[in-house]
């Protein structure tokens, strides 16, 4: 697994690096992204890896050198790469790393509802990115439906099937082993393996709270019971 990337780390990268791009100007990102803490879980959930990439609006190209038709998606998920090369090129070198990545999803904004479901594709494809995926929290008022994505077959995009209950839709990402989900408006993850969503930041912080009070309790429990124990011997010594 970490051959290629000892490879890529001994390489020449040279001072070349990617623009800096400005920032998106709208607010779908940290809603649907950032604010759920997607990014950490996410990488959490594939075992906090040095080698997994899990970052939202890394530009891709071929190249560091290329200017046009360079992509950044909302999110990027990427197996065995050199994170730390990325983040010094200011983006995600396909020739340098190797390969595309697996994963990028697009969240639907007025403004770039329409490129995402056309050119974007199209350039998703062309670099070999394993899935594309399309998420709009209007539930289809900005993208054809609430939830979409694309599959690599034989280097052309292939629908991936996605399945409704007539509120909440959903399919499944073979790349990462997890099903994504539209449920309310809101984006979320499946984990077939464990029967349960991803957890977003205020579960996690739940679930830790709860950890901590049984820690707490237990804790408590024992300095009672050791408390007892030595009031008996006490006890006893006095006889």
């Amino acid at each position: 697994m970490f051959s290629k990337v000892k490879e890529i780390k001994g390489a020449e990268l040279g001072p070349h690096r990617f623009p800096e791009y400005p920032p998106r100007d709208d607010m779908q990102n940290p809603i649907h992204l950032y604010k759920p803490g997607y990014l950490y879980a996410l990488h959490r959930q594939f075992g906090l890896a040095d080698t997994t990439l899990v970052h939202s609006e890394v530009p891709l190209g071929h190249t560091t050198r290329q200017r046009a038709g360079v992509l950044i998606p909302d999110l990027m998920i990427a197996f065995d790469v050199d994170v730390a090369t990325i983040i010094e090129q200011w983006g995600f070198a396909i020739d340098v790393q190797g390969k595309a990545p697996e994963f990028v999803l697009e969240v639907a904004s007025p403004n770039t509802s329409r490129n995402d479901e056309a050119g974007k594709r199209s350039g998703y494809q062309a670099y070999g990115v394993q899935e594309y995926w399309r998420f709009d929290p209007t539930g289809g008022r900005l993208y054809r439906q609430g939830l979409a994505g694309d599959a690599l077959v034989d280097g052309e995009y292939r629908p991936v099937t996605i399945e409704s209950d007539g509120a909440d839709s959903w399919g499944y990402s073979e790349a990462l082993g997890l099903a994504l989900c539209w449920v309310d408006g809101n984006l979320r993850w499946w984990d077939p393996a464990s029967g349960e969503y991803v957890m977003n930041q205020y579960e996690l912080a739940e679930e830790l709270a709860v950890e901590q009070e049984a820690r707490q309790s237990a804790e408590a429990r024992v300095r009672e019971l050791e408390a007892e124990l030595e009031r008996r011997n006490r006890s006893e010594e006095t006889r």
